[in-house]
């Protein structure tokens, strides 16, 4: 069977980036399917950030995403013409000379694009970000933006919706919002992190993962710390990611005089740096599917979370292997923190159920939901191929058609 993956980049760092590599390598090397990846925005002699499998061919097409912010209105409008047009003609011809049978987007990786393509591959949309969370991403107060954001939003999910023969979502939150799909499953993400060691739960110190945008909510970590850190001076906070909001963050640590906390960058060996914290702490606005918790608890390292929509009541069992705070409620928060900073014991309970925990997103059990899902996408083309068949076998016998052509021509 051959697969095809569309996304902008594996160069970078990212939990999209880091679980479509990992389904792909176990894709081409335990179920040997012939798996491609389409890398539009990453240049040829860019470096992977994540390994990949030798078996995988992997086609990057060198385009740059984000090159019209560099210009004003109107040339911004015209490099982004541009860039959808070389896109679109680009990805349909990779993806044509492959020729798969499954074809695989991602929503916010131009999944609208790949919806679009002419081809025979059954195409099946990753829904990594909840979806109600990619319709508000541009709010602002503009309301003539809004409204055409709006209309835009309209037309992808509905490009989505009608042209995806599956979506598959992270959550049964995020499954309910796809009302108008043909298809919906359920498929939550595994982590393929190795496990060296599990945490010590006397390491006094708390680590906090993900890239420094907005909805991390990294802002109101920091305004937490604030909070904890005067009561317990020897606790450190280490904060590990990259991205955008990393001077905001350092002006902020600064300009509050906060202490104990270190924005670490990014790291090829998290497992090493989880095994050596005692709680992980999360704050996003929004999750799709959280790994760093999983990951987390995968090392028996508790967890603290905001319920934010969707991802982490999908792994926290609150009070069990860590703590739910009301999303928004950073004295709550900063609670919860307090009391396991207390309490090792409390520590150690958590640590012995979230490895349990960790057991519900067994890697060989989740793949196993994809093949099936890929083998009756793949058997269902099989049948209609079949019919078709079929049915001009019979319209030649009478002679309606003769060789796919009408009996007029």
């Amino acid at each position: 069977m051959k697969i095809v993956y569309v996304i902008a980049s594996l160069a970078t760092p990212g939990g999209t980036e880091r679980i479509v590599s990992e389904k792909a390598n176990y894709l081409a090397d335990v179920f040997g399917y012939d798996v491609s990846i389409i890398c539009y925005g990453q240049r040829k002699d860019a470096s992977n950030f994540y390994l990949i499998s030798k078996k995988i061919n992997q086609i990057c097409l060198g385009l740059q995403p984000y090159f019209q912010y560099q210009y004003k209105y109107p040339k911004r409008l015209l490099e982004k013409c541009t860039f959808r047009s070389r896109l679109r003609s680009m990805l349909s011809s990779a993806v044509k000379e492959i020729d798969p049978d499954l074809l695989i987007g991602i929503t916010h990786f131009r999944a609208d694009f790949v919806c679009a393509i002419n081809c025979k591959a059954k195409i099946i949309i990753e829904s990594h970000i909840p979806r109600i969370f990619i319709e508000s991403t541009a709010e602002n107060n503009h309301s003539r933006i809004n409204f055409y954001k709006r209309l835009y939003d309209m037309k992808f999910f509905h490009s989505i919706e009608k042209n995806a023969d599956a979506i598959v979502t992270l959550t049964e939150s995020d499954y309910q919002q796809w009302t108008k799909a043909k298809r919906i499953e359920i498929i939550p993400n595994f982590s393929n992190i190795d496990v060296h060691q599990l945490y010590d739960y006397k390491i006094k110190r708390v680590i906090a993962i993900g890239r420094l945008f907005k909805e991390k909510g990294f802002d109101r970590l920091l305004d937490i710390w604030k909070l904890v850190n005067n009561k317990y001076p020897d606790w450190q906070l280490d904060i590990f990611g990259d991205g955008v909001m990393k001077e905001e963050l350092e002006l902020k640590i600064k300009s509050e005089n906060i202490t104990n906390v270190t924005l670490r960058g990014t790291t090829n060996n998290i497992g090493k740096e989880i095994s050596n914290s005692s709680i992980c702490v999360a704050t996003s606005y929004y999750e799709g599917f959280s790994l760093v918790l999983l990951e987390t608890i995968k090392h028996g390292v508790p967890c603290i979370a905001f319920d934010c929509p969707y991802g982490p009541r999908t792994i926290i069992e609150d009070r069990k292997c860590g703590f739910l705070v009301e999303n928004g409620n950073k004295p709550l928060f900063a609670e919860r923190l307090c009391t396991l900073m207390e309490d090792e014991q409390l520590r150690l309970q958590f640590s012995k159920a979230s490895i349990e925990r960790s057991k519900v997103f067994d890697k060989d059990t989740i793949m196993l939901q994809w093949k099936n899902l890929f083998e009756s996408c793949n058997r269902e083309e099989t049948l209609h191929l079949s019919a078709k068949s079929q049915l001009l076998k019979k319209l030649n016998h009478f002679g309606i058609i003769q060789f796919g052509k009408s009996k007029a021509n």
